[in-house]
């Protein structure tokens, strides 16, 4: 592998970090809008597959940061 192709791969990656980081903030608001829609927790949990602990900590973070709140889904 040269060095433009592993530059190439690199910038794809860090694009790739970023479109996750984006998409586990959108998960978590989605989260919180099924927990204050009175989703089960277990029906949250089965379907993310996050554990419970995580869920409960992603829910916090939204009620300490407000509304509009990004929180901090996947995180143990």
């Amino acid at each position: 592998m040269d060095k433009r192709s592993l530059g190439q791969m690199a910038q794809r990656f860090r694009e790739a970090e970023t479109r996750a980081e984006i998409l586990r903030q959108e998960l978590a608001a989605a989260i919180r809008r099924a927990d204050a829609d009175g989703l089960a927790q277990k029906d949250i949990c089965e379907v993310t597959g996050y554990t419970r602990q995580q869920v409960r900590r992603i829910v916090l973070a939204g009620e300490s940061d407000g509304p509009a709140a990004g929180g901090e889904a996947g995180t143990t």
